[in-house]
């Protein structure tokens, strides 16, 4: 196997993977930005264009008693459409990886978790590989059905909150309702952890 394989690490199997703070590509020189904004910057690194922003992300995969995942159809007028996704943001300054996951879950779908040991490590993820060098954190998190019907108000760019049996997940990810490629991978791993054979 090649030696540059790296398998994403995570808690409670290891520490943190440093690709989740530090940029995975150091070595791809000379590294010359082509954009900035408040937001992001654009690097030529080597000639890998990279877009890299300035916030590390956590998305969040809340589960309703096994049999349920939370969606939220979030706004994206980049897409033109409302796809389905799951809670997710960038940190704030100071936060850490739980806290950012509770305050993202509490502003997309107004559901409050104050004990930060029920947000559960999941492996990070790369969101786009031939563009960000750094991998995303991600938790999922175990509510109740009351949790569920008790949320408030939630944020503005969440147009609405779905509640998904597990057994219409399947046909949700082969017929395109759900098609951005962190939720589906997600989902792949929920599905997944359904078979003991998976389970560490």
């Amino acid at each position: 196997m090649n030696n540059c394989y790296k398998k994403a690490i995570f808690p409670p199997l290891n520490e943190w993977d440093s690709r989740l703070v530090d940029d995975a590509c150091p070595n791809l020189a000379p590294a010359q930005t082509m954009h900035q904004n408040e937001w992001f910057t654009i690097k030529n690194r080597g000639g890998y264009f990279t877009v890299e922003d300035f916030v590390t992300h956590v998305v969040i995969m809340p589960v309703i008693d096994e049999e349920f995942v939370v969606m939220i159809r979030v706004k994206r007028p980049v897409l033109n459409d409302c796809p389905l996704e799951f809670p997710a943001g960038g940190f704030e300054v100071g936060e850490s990886p739980l806290e950012a996951a509770s305050r993202e879950l509490f502003e997309e779908t107004g559901i409050h978790i104050s004990d930060l040991r029920r947000f559960i490590a999941m492996p990070p993820l790369s969101v786009s590989p031939n563009r960000i060098p750094r991998l995303a954190y991600v938790f999922r998190v175990d509510l109740t059905e009351e949790e569920y019907i008790s949320r408030v108000n939630f944020d503005h760019e969440v147009e609405s909150i779905h509640r998904i049996h597990i057994s219409e997940v399947p046909k949700m990810m082969c017929d395109g309702s759900v098609y951005v490629s962190v939720p589906l991978a997600l989902l792949g791993m929920f599905l997944a952890s359904r078979f003991p054979s998976s389970n560490p």
